[in-house]
Parts: structure tokens; sequence; C-alpha cells
């Protein structure tokens, strides 16, 4: 019997942690963001909450997801205004921790690990 769910208490702690820092930055991105009133930032809010299902149920594609998702901002500031230092710190310095914090979440070696041996 498959059973589907939005969080799992059996993966690492890493990933876990990775889940709901997806989950919250999409509901922050929703509703103080103003993501919902653009296609682009629907895209981006569906993203994160499905990165986050595919983890949490185990699944490869949820994982690269999640590392697209975790990377997506960097992309967007380099090509909006280049490698400068205005550009990487434009929309504050604690929404770039939480992003460099889920980067780390996705690629620490625990994560990597259990999700090449156990995601489908």
């Amino acid at each position: 019997m498959e059973t589907r769910r939005w969080i799992n208490h059996s993966l690492p702690q890493t990933l876990g942690n990775a889940v709901l820092l997806l989950y919250i930055s999409a509901a922050f991105d929703a509703v103080l963001g103003g993501y919902l009133f653009s296609p682009i930032g629907i895209a981006i809010v569906a993203g994160k909450a499905a990165a986050g299902f595919g983890i949490a149920n185990e699944k490869k594609w949820g994982y690269n997801l999640g590392l697209a998702m975790a990377f997506l901002p960097f992309v967007l500031r380099f090509l909006v205004g280049g490698f400068s230092l205005d550009a990487v710190l434009g929309t504050g310095i604690i929404s770039l921790m939480f992003e460099i914090l889920l980067i780390a979440l996705l690629l620490h070696k625990d994560s990597k690990e259990h999700q090449r041996i156990w995601f489908s």
C-alpha cells in the first residue's frame, strides 16, 4: 500500500529540514512575496511545494526539483543584475541566508547519500 505524506519523519534530519524549509519558503513567497500575481511566481511557489512533497515521498524528481528551486534565486539574480554585490544582497541578508541554508541542507552528505540509496 502506497502512502503519500507531506512530512516524512524517517528522513535524515537534513532532508527533513529541507522539506520544511521548502514549504515555509513557498508559503512566504505566496503570502508576503506577492508571487501569486504573476505566472512565473506561481510556478516558483508550486515548484517549491512540489519539491517538498516529492522529497517527503522519497522521489528522485523531488530531490532534483528541490535543488533546482534552491539554486533558482541565484540564477535569477545573475540574469537580472550579474554578479555584483548589490544583486546578491538585493533581497536582503536574511533571505540570502535561508537560500544558502536550503542549498546546504540538500547538498549535505547525509542528504545526498540517503537520496542515492532510498529514493526511487
